[in-house]
């Protein structure tokens, strides 16, 4: 098994909704609200703020930062 496959295994269902919703949106790079991708997977905010560290630190095809804080927490998503 790979790390990434490894790293993908440990997240919980939210997190893995999450992660291929950002792998199926960003391009080269692109940067998301926290709110915004709530409203596309029926979550709050606060929810994909509390799911976006396990994908941040994990070891996916995919480089998550965090970005900013105003109104909503924005995430900075390298393909």
């Amino acid at each position: 098994m790979s790390a990434t496959a490894a790293s993908t295994d440990a997240l919980t269902p939210k997190q893995h909704r999450i992660l291929e919703f950002l792998r199926q949106h960003a391009g080269q790079q692109t940067y998301f609200k926290s709110r915004l991708i709530g409203d596309e997977l029926d979550l709050s905010a606060k929810e994909v703020g509390a799911n976006m560290p396990a994908i941040e630190d994990g070891d996916h095809d995919l480089s998550v930062e965090r970005w900013g804080y105003s109104s909503s927490t924005t995430w900075k998503v390298t393909a």
